[in-house]
């Protein structure tokens, strides 16, 4: 249960510029989608994708470190680490079971004799957007356990894009029809209620001596 009363208290050490951006962002939010990353090698890729995520409303972003395990490059993100909740997972095996029974459905971003272009794509269902390696693309095991492939058009010479240029075209996609249609998207109010307590744990330097001293002065 959140204490809305420790939650209004909080507040009051937020500068109105920063209650302002809670309450027009924290409306936006949805785990309806979320994105995964598998063994992705450059630090930079994966930051963007999650500066991406942020950016598009997206709260949630699977990290597979099968084989390649590095931090998150904050440059890169520009903090959207802190707005943004990471899930790690060391094999794609853990990733796809969580997400299954979290009643997701897993896209497989590739290219794929099934595939369906972008402007074709359901976005009524719950789902997962899966990136793969910058060379190699998605391993065979998220190929054969992806419920649908998804891939974007292209007319060029090239025919691939870099992975957080994908993510972004594909949440940009999927995030603005989300927002137009009658599917219930958004975080539930308790979802935000938590999502808005863990921003501020993050925004208040002294959150921990403000917290202590609040219960303190409660009980005398």
């Amino acid at each position: 249960m959140i204490d809305l009363h420790l939650l209004e208290h909080l507040e009051t050490y937020l500068t109105p510029e920063r209650k302002v951006r809670f309450d027009t962002v924290l409306p936006n939010r949805t785990k309806h989608f979320t994105v995964a990353t598998e063994d992705v090698y450059q630090l930079h890729n994966t930051s963007a994708v999650i500066r991406s995520c942020d950016v598009f409303g997206i709260q949630e972003v699977h990290i597979v470190e099968e084989r390649n395990s590095k931090r998150i490059d904050r440059e890169i993100a520009m903090g959207s680490q802190k707005w943004v909740d990471l899930q790690r997972f060391h094999t794609v095996k853990d990733c796809i079971q969580n997400l299954k029974e979290n009643g997701y459905q897993i896209v497989a971003t590739t290219p794929h004799e099934n595939e369906q272009v972008l402007a074709d794509f359901d976005i009524s269902k719950k789902s997962c957007f899966f990136f793969g390696r910058e060379t190699e693309g998605l391993s065979q095991e998220v190929l054969d356990a992806a419920d649908c492939y998804l891939k974007i058009p292209m007319v060029g010479f090239t025919e691939s894009l870099n992975i957080s240029v994908s993510a972004a075209i594909i949440l940009q996609d999927v995030t603005n029809k989300l927002r137009k249609s009658d599917v219930k998207w958004q975080l539930s109010e308790h979802e935000q209620l938590e999502k808005r307590l863990d921003w501020i744990s993050k925004t208040l330097k002294s959150y921990d001596e403000i917290v202590t001293r609040y219960y303190k002065n409660k009980k005398d």
